[in-house]
Formats: C-alpha cells, sequence, structure tokens
C-alpha cells in the first residue's frame, strides 16, 4: 500500500463484482437489518450509508426509514455508485440518493439521524479515526451501527478439509492486502478509541449441515471467485489449487460426504448513541 491514509479495498469493483454483492445481500440483508433495527434505525429518519457502492445496504435502511425518511449513500467509487443509482431508479426508490466523494472531506448541509455501514472499517487504515471523523455528520442523540466480520468464525465440524481451505485462503489474502479480516471483535475497541459511548453489539452467522450447507459454500466460493487473482499474485494458491469451476459444488459435497456443519465468518454488529 503506497499511501497509508487510502482505504484499500480488495475486491474492485467489476460486474461480476456487483453481481457477488448482489447474492450476498440476498444471504446476509436479513442479519444486517436486525442490527439496524436493534440500534433504532425508524422510519422518518436521516440516514448516511458510507462506502455505500452499489446501494445494497442503502435499499435496507431505505425500507425501514420509509417514505417519509431519506438515505444517503456515499461512496469513492463511481462505477460502482451508478449501479446504485440504476439499481434505485429500476425500482423507483425516491428516498434514496448516492454521493460520489470522499468522506474525510465531504460536507452536506444538514446533520443526520443514523450512520451505516457494512464491511467499511475493514478496509481502513484507522477505522477509529474514520468513526470520529463519522460522527461530526450525526446529530447529538444520532445513531451510529456498523457490521463487520470475524473470519475466525469460519469452521466446520466434523472437518470439511475443501471448506476450511478456502476460507484460509481468504483470510490469507485479506491479510497480506492489509485488509482486516477480524474487523467485527474490534469494534468495541474501534468505537471507543475514537471517544464514542461503548457500543451495543450483536452476532450471527450463516450455518449449514451437508446438503443444506449451500449457503456458506456459495458465500466462499464466490468470494474465493473475486479474489483468485490476488491469491494467485500472492502465492497463496494456484488456479489448479482452487478448480473454482467446481469449488461450490465440492465443497457441499465433502460437507454431505461427512456429515459436516458449515459456520460461516462471524457477522458482528455494533452501534451506540452520540
Amino acid at each position: 500500500m503506497s499511501d497509508q491514509s487510502e482505504p484499500i479495498y480488495v475486491f474492485g469493483h467489476s460486474d461480476r463484482e456487483m453481481e457477488r454483492l448482489g447474492n450476498q445481500a440476498r444471504l446476509i440483508d436479513p442479519i444486517t437489518r436486525r442490527f439496524f433495527v436493534d440500534a433504532g434505525i425508524e422510519p422518518g429518519m436521516r440516514v448516511l450509508d458510507v462506502g455505500s457502492g452499489a446501494g445494497d445496504v442503502a435499499f435496507l435502511a431505505a425500507e425501514l426509514v420509509g417514505d417519509e425518511g431519506e438515505v444517503v449513500g456515499v461512496d469513492r467509487a463511481a462505477a460502482a455508485l451508478a449501479t446504485g443509482r440504476a439499481r434505485a431508479e429500476a425500482r423507483s426508490l425516491r428516498n434514496v440518493s448516492f454521493v460520489e466523494g470522499d468522506l474525510a472531506q465531504i460536507a452536506f448541509e444538514r446533520a443526520f439521524d443514523a450512520i451505516t455501514g457494512r464491511y467499511v472499517l475493514m478496509f481502513q487504515p484507522d477505522p477509529a479515526a474514520m468513526l470520529r471523523g463519522l460522527a461530526r455528520h450525526v446529530r447529538p442523540g444520532g445513531v451510529i451501527v456498523f457490521h463487520e466480520v470475524d473470519w475466525d468464525g469460519a469452521r466446520s465440524s466434523p472437518p470439511a478439509p475443501i471448506y476450511d481451505e478456502a476460507c484460509q485462503w481468504l483470510v490469507e489474502a485479506l491479510r497480506l492486502r492489509e485488509a482486516d479480516g477480524w474487523m467485527g471483535a474490534k469494534l468495541h475497541g474501534a468505537f471507543v478509541a475514537a471517544g464514542l459511548p461503548a457500543p451495543s453489539m450483536g452476532v450471527s452467522a450463516l450455518i449449514g449441515g451437508g446438503k443444506n450447507s449451500v449457503d456458506c459454500a456459495g458465500l466462499v466460493a464466490g468470494l474465493v471467485t473475486t479474489l483468485l487473482p490476488i491469491i494467485e499474485s500472492l502465492g497463496i494458491a494456484t488456479a489448479a489449487d482452487v478448480g473454482i469451476e467446481t469449488l461450490a459444488a465440492r465443497i457441499i459435497s465433502e460437507a454431505t460426504a461427512n456429515g459436516s456443519v458449515l459456520a460461516g465468518r462471524s457477522e458482528i454488529g455494533a452501534w451506540t448513541r452520540v
């Protein structure tokens, strides 16, 4: 990384990645929704969604705030925001808008009732500094809520070696590209270091056994597909080792044969009022 002040986003914004994010949202949105509801996101709120990308979290927040509320999604990636705007138009959503910009510099005319983010802090060189900066955009008594992952939660029992190895490829790729695959467990510390009140927290995960492990297998295989060039370039595994075309099917087949339960990474939420 050449500039420690810049966030690192290792997944890119290709059409295939936008499709993967959509599939991920289908599985993960119910978890994020619970965090947001517990945090106090409610009808009529004005919400700033950071690292909004193609808009999955912004759309989720829009459902919670309703027509009387408003969601503004901010991201640095113009291509991802273009996808988000097209999706919002296709859904006839009038309470969602997107702004391209750097959160360290951007200004808004009015404060927000809440700030949301999913899988954003894990890519920041200094998550506490980002939270500290975001706090200036939320009104007194407003909510800050983030959803991050902790890959220590990913496991299989009895062991499903293909799944376990795929998870390790991902963890190592994230580590070597200086993204924090354990950010979820660090949310409490980041909030406190930012000078925010200690957050309430929640945890959930995808889980399934045997043939019912399709969601866990698909989520991991999708991530490996996106990160395969990085996995290869860093010498973590070769394309032949990965066998990407059959990876998900082999994970499910092995889990079925072994009677394994596959647990996904821990999905951890943290929220506080400022």
